[in-house]
């Protein structure tokens, strides 16, 4: 089940207009791609910061209902006001079924934990890449790749191609050789820091004489 996001079409333009619909808790947005023209929208600030959490929000197919028309989308860019929870803007691009495009997918780490890596031969789990860029028809994005840690050793490194993708989708980076084979996770020894042994600083030597005065001071 696809998110569904309403918006209206957006005919008042410029950074004036911009601030009137801030002000009415709407922020402008922009669709395109396909066969037809880009068109400007806006969206309701309320329902896209309630869906601003939704890790499917930023790889999923959307579903923009604008004046009441639906339109499959993909999210391509949103900007963020620089210091107040708003978004400024956002840009959609439209999808075609039978037409690949290309996704950021989530990995979930799982197993992290029991791996004997981690649990009997003291190490500890990196994580080197939190998301991969798919090539996928819409129908086939995964909502995420589970990376399971559970087997890994110490010094054990799982790379993108060992990744279990469903099937009908390929890795990006894979796709231009295997010296983009990045490391995903890796399992490595604790980094321990060595503790400088505290040594006491050497008395400085009494001066001549000094011990002498001392001794007569009676």
């Amino acid at each position: 089940m696809s998110l569904t996001l309403n918006a209206e079409l957006r005919e008042d333009m410029g950074k004036g207009a911009s601030r009137r619909l801030r002000h009415a808790k709407k922020l402008p947005a922009i669709v395109y791609g396909g066969k037809k023209d880009p068109v400007s929208i806006t969206l309701l600030q309320k329902e896209v910061q309630h869906e601003l959490p939704n890790e499917d929000f930023y790889s999923q197919i959307l579903s923009l209902n604008i004046d009441g028309k639906p339109e499959d989308v993909l999210l391509r860019d949103i900007q963020h006001h620089p210091y107040k929870q708003e978004v400024m803007h956002m840009d959609f691009v439209r999808i075609d079924q039978k037409q690949v495009v290309h996704v950021h997918t989530p990995l979930h780490f799982v197993g992290e934990d029991s791996c004997p890596g981690v649990k009997t031969e003291g190490g500890v789990i990196s994580h080197v890449i939190m998301e991969v860029e798919m090539e996928c028809l819409p129908k086939n994005i995964p909502q995420h790749i589970e990376v399971d840690l559970s087997e890994m050793h110490l010094g054990d490194i799982i790379h993108l191609s060992d990744l279990k993708l469903p099937e009908g989708v390929e890795i990006m980076a894979l796709k231009h050789g295997d010296e983009h084979d990045s490391a995903v996770v890796s399992c490595h020894a604790r980094k321990v820091i060595a503790e400088e042994e505290e040594t006491e600083a050497p008395e400085a030597p009494e001066a001549e004489g000094e011990a002498e005065e001392g001794g007569d001071s009676e």
